[in-house]
């Protein structure tokens, strides 16, 4: 299955699904979604098991009903201001995970027995934070080449 918005374009894998989209504008009455007058960016989230409707940017919501095979995938897109700082220096989307990168202190939320990976990259003159959760540490070999693969079939073009 093929998903494509915002000028970024994955080809999914049987089993796998995912979202493209844009949180909305922050605003006083909802203000606890970020900061008011921040200009949301991009946001991709990919999985090989059902996401929730409602999820957070770095997938609050989905890393609760993971399983020990599952893997969430999330590419989040920062300001053009990012791109050309030290932070995101590395150029290309990462597609070579290993079950050495992945750490239970990289993750956003710890949740016992998960894994977590964060590489900040740029790509297409645009700055972006892949996120990958590992439902279980454990099954990093087992998991780690459909997210790869994944992620080898995600395009991002410039703006």
């Amino acid at each position: 299955m093929k998903l494509q918005s915002h000028g970024i374009e994955t080809d999914l894998p049987p089993g796998w699904e995912g979202r493209i989209g844009v949180r909305q504008r922050p605003t006083e009455a909802t203000r606890s979604i970020g900061e008011v007058g921040e200009r949301p960016n991009p946001v991709v989230h990919l999985a090989n098991f059902a996401l929730p409707e409602q999820r957070g940017d770095f997938g609050s919501g989905a890393v609760d009903l993971m399983g020990a095979d599952d893997v969430l995938v999330v590419l989040f897109e920062y300001g053009p201001e990012c791109v050309g700082t030290a932070l995101f220096r590395r150029q290309g989307l990462p597609t070579n995970l290993t079950p050495r990168m992945f750490s239970s202190a990289a993750l956003q939320r710890t949740i016992s027995g998960q894994a977590g990976c964060q590489i900040f990259f740029t790509e297409a003159g645009r700055a972006f934070c892949s996120y990958t959760v590992l439902g279980r540490q454990s099954s990093a070999l087992r998991v780690l080449p459909q997210a790869n693969a994944t992620l080898a079939g995600t395009r991002i073009t410039s703006r």
